[in-house]
């Protein structure tokens, strides 16, 4: 392997025990050649329990009450482990060794070699070939990422071993918090969770290669870089070298020159190589603004004539900035240029195991399918994979800590707290800060850090040369170093009507930048529900459902519950909730997005609560844990389109959002209001000039004497050349959702809800149904494109008619990417839908259709 060649992964061949059953010591369990008979096997990275579920040790913990059977399991269901200790009983109590053999290339002989572990939570001890390399002191915190030459120690052309001893985060250390939304694992996610590999280079070592651009905003016309990288000397010899840096057409030469065992970060600007400004750049745009294109920069250290190490790194051209506005809002721009901020909190696996590439590729492709452009990260700190797919696929990426627990409880921290917590911060930001993804970064959750520790983070951030805005917090007390954040995390968490986005202007209604909140649960389809729950305990609800609730005021479904049957009448099933659980989700969803696009740039931004779930769950999601789509998802869908048009429940305008940055001209506006029983009682169309990133109200819909208590109202939008562009369908009523005078942190109460009941008695309808395999393809992702064409050929609307595809064997394809779902179609009404799957997925068979008020109906694919 040449130096600076690829990573030598110790991924496989692990073994892991209990250390209240090893007899030996580290450096005993560190020489080859150990019998480990009885050890349970591992892949790495995996956290303890991870590894003990994958070798059967444990029931599946995802599905039913089995995580409450493990050992140690004993703390009040929705109670924070993570501020709690260890019990007595826990298996995870005592340290846990991990233990691996490997081979080093006899090609390496005379190499300096390191040693990484990209995530250790939390504490551990680390022998190599019988020889300590590190101390529970030394390697303590679970973002901490340590890296240990062990030139003196590895053996090339021979077995070598590794022992690490690891024990699990307490109540008092900056470790993996689930808060509320779900369970922690029993371990507290303790162990190798990140990569442990091997790397190699000659005397000089390269670490931290940093491409730093400097835009030239508004012009966009030339760009200034700045290569920032740190060489080390791996000798006890002063060495001299050259540091070499090559990008697409042009490059640069320095010379590099150390002392022994020195390590310096070298500096490269414009001024020092002129062919670092660059002219003309290819600028890299977030979704919807433009192509996110990218740099790749190879740098080499030379000495004597050899490469002695290289490092290629991946970079964007492009700034970000942001300012308060006249109202005090946070509002972001890109490359100059305003956006409004749409995303989801990101849940990683609950027991921290890595994503599959495809896996990974269908969640951030649902991201951009729902119109969504951000993701943000409240202390789940992902792969270098995750970061990488995002800067290709345009998804900005928002990380930062997490709250309710030592985190922010800064009068707690000790002298460990001190050191572990920023260098924590350096560690991460050194990885991140090439990724043109990541807009900002937040130095707490709920609440800013204290004055000592902000400046400590502050330090860091300007050390690393952080070039994008870093907030003190996703709340909006201000840092107390930082100054304003111009955030808010007001709630709320739970249900409240599709009306309070337009009419609450105090609490989490569709002004300034919202980081988290959200219409409360999210009870996925009734499949999910069949997967996560033993049969016996899928109606009615019953602790097993509210197991798969949250922690806190989120523990049960009840305010979703009592919502959906004030709305829509009491659920006579478990079909019945479900189904009546997707148009409440896709209604109250579809009016939060609407409600912050129509009031751009008075809103500024708004994180849905949250994106997607950790374990199977019944709350806070626009997918759930299976990757199978609900209400929520296509409600959110519908509202984010590119050039969309919607209903404004506060004024009843009907207005046109362009989230492009094209103008749309002559577009013909249209609104048809209808009775229950299908009597058009209002049509109105309006000619409209849609600006690029505007919002234009076309007219509104005047009150109609006499309407039936459930009414309907029709919207499109067509362009010049007559074809639609945009289609929304709401369901309404004339008795108004009557918000409470007082909120909670967590929601609004609703005092009255909108009267949807006769839904339920909607007369049948008949649908046809062809579906067809085509040649054309969405993305380079695609495995298998189709189209759907459903018509009502009844004479009674056919209310949230959901489609899914079907492999051979009956059972759903997912992830699958739908062009729309959960339609209503008026009587005669045709709707061509194109559905994708990804690369490798099974081939569609069947599809099948179902609304409130027509029969399921299988159909094959032709």
């Amino acid at each position: 392997m040449a130096a600076g060649g690829d990573r030598i992964r110790l991924a496989t061949g692990w073994h892991l025990q209990s250390s209240a059953d090893v007899k030996l010591d580290g450096g005993a369990l560190s020489r080859p050649g150990v019998d480990v008979k009885g050890w349970h096997p591992a892949m790495v990275p995996s956290t303890v329990f991870a590894a003990l579920v994958a070798a059967g040790r444990y029931p599946d913990p995802y599905f039913g009450m089995n995580l409450r059977s493990v050992p140690g399991v004993s703390y009040a269901i929705g109670g924070q482990f993570a501020n709690m200790e260890m019990p007595a009983d826990s298996p995870f109590k005592p340290a846990w060794w991990y233990r691996d053999e490997f081979d080093v290339p006899r090609a390496l002989a005379g190499q300096a070699i390191w040693l990484h572990f990209d995530g250790i939570n939390y504490r551990a001890t680390i022998w190599v070939n019988g020889t300590q390399i590190a101390s529970s002191r030394d390697v303590a915190g679970a973002f901490r990422r340590y890296e240990f030459d062990v030139t003196p120690l590895v053996r090339p052309g021979e077995r070598n071993a590794v022992a690490v001893e690891v024990t699990a985060p307490g109540p008092g250390d900056l470790g993996i918090n689930w808060v509320d939304w779900n369970p922690t694992p029993p371990d507290k996610n303790m162990g190798l969770w990140g990569p442990v590999y091997l790397t190699e280079s000659g005397p000089i070592a390269l670490r931290h290669v940093y491409v730093n651009p400097a835009l030239d905003v508004p012009s966009l016309k030339s760009a200034d870089l700045t290569v920032v990288a740190d060489v080390w000397n791996a000798t006890d010899a002063a060495v001299t070298g050259t540091l070499r840096a090559r990008f697409d057409t042009f490059g640069f030469t320095t010379p590099v020159t150390l002392g022994p065992k020195e390590r310096k970060t070298i500096r490269v600007t414009p001024a020092q190589a002129s062919s670092l400004r660059v002219n003309n750049p290819r600028v890299w745009w977030p979704y919807r603004m433009g192509t996110p294109e990218l740099y790749r920069a190879t740098v080499e250290v030379e000495t004597g004539g050899v490469v002695s190490d290289r490092q290629s790194v991946a970079f964007g051209i492009r700034q970000v900035t942001s300012e308060l506005t006249d109202k005090g809002h946070r509002l972001y721009r890109i490359n100059g240029r305003p956006i409004l901020i749409r995303g989801g909190g990101w849940a990683s696996d609950m027991m921290e195991r890595p994503m599959p590439p495809a896996l990974l590729a269908a969640h951030m492709r649902y991201v951009k399918e729902m119109g969504l452009n951000t993701i943000r990260q409240e202390g789940k700190i992902e792969t270098d994979d995750f970061y990488d797919l995002a800067d290709r696929e345009g998804v900005l990426v928002m990380p930062g800590w997490c709250c309710c627990d030592v985190w922010e409880q800064w009068e707690k921290w000790d002298d460990e707290d001190h050191r572990v917590g920023p260098a924590s911060l350096r560690d991460q930001l050194l990885r991140l800060r090439n990724h043109p993804s990541i807009f900002v970064w937040l130095n707490g959750s709920d609440k800013p850090p204290a004055a000592a520790v902000e400046r400590a983070y502050l330090q860091i951030e300007e050390d690393v040369e952080w070039n994008r805005p870093a907030l003190s917090s996703a709340a909006e007390a201000p840092g107390p170093v930082s100054g304003p954040s111009g955030v808010k995390m007001r709630g709320p968490y739970d249900y409240v009507p599709p009306s309070y986005w337009l009419e609450d202007t105090n609490h989490g209604g569709a002004v300034g930048f919202a980081t988290e909140i959200g219409p409360g649960a999210a009870v996925p389809p009734i499949e999910s529900l069949q997967a996560m729950l033993p049969k016996d305990h899928l109606w009615p609800i019953d602790q097993f459902w509210t197991f798969h609730a949250g922690g806190g005021e989120f523990k049960n479904v009840e305010k979703f519950t009592h919502a959906l049957e004030a709305r829509y009448g009491k659920a006579t099933g478990l079909d019945d909730y479900t189904r009546k659980a997707q148009a409440l989700t896709y209604e109250a969803q579809r009016a939060m997005f609407e409600g912050y696009a129509r009031n751009k740039y008075t809103s500024t931004g708004v994180i849905q609560w949250m994106l997607n779930n950790a374990w199977p769950s019944i709350i806070w999601h626009l997918y759930d844990y299976y990757m199978r789509p609900g209400g929520g998802y296509f409600g959110t869908k519908s509202a984010c389109e590119p050039l969309h048009i919607q209903y404004s429940y506060d004024d009843r305008s009907v207005v046109v959002v362009n989230d492009t940055q094209n103008d749309a001209r002559r577009l013909t506006a249209a609104a048809t209001l209808l009775d229950f029983k299908l009597k058009q009682r209002f049509q109105q169309t309006q000619r409209v000039d849609s600006a690029a990133d505007s919002v234009i109200r076309a007219f509104t819909i005047p009150e109609q004497p006499d309407l039936t208590r459930t009414y309907f109202l029709r919207l499109t939008l067509h362009d010049d050349a007559g074809r639609l562009v945009s289609t929304n369908f709401y369901w309404l009523s004339t008795r108004k959702d009557v918000l409470g005078p007082k909120s909670e942190w967590y929601y609004t109460p609703t005092t009255q809800h909108a009267d949807l009941t006769a839904l339920a008695t909607l007369p049948k309808t008949t649908l046809t149904v062809n579906a067809t395999t085509v040649k054309t393809y969405v993305t380079s992702t695609d495995g298998e494109h189709g189209q759907v064409v459903v018509q009502n050929t009844g004479s009674a609307i056919a209310f949230m008619v959901r489609l899914e595809l079907l492999d051979s064997s009956g059972n759903e394809i997912l992830p699958v990417f739908w062009q729309d779902n959960y339609v209503s179609l008026l009587p005669g009404e045709r709707r061509e839908i194109g559905v994708s799957t990804q690369v490798g997925a099974r081939s569609g068979s069947a599809v099948v259709a179902e609304a409130w008020n027509v029969p399921s109906m299988r159909v094959p694919v032709r």
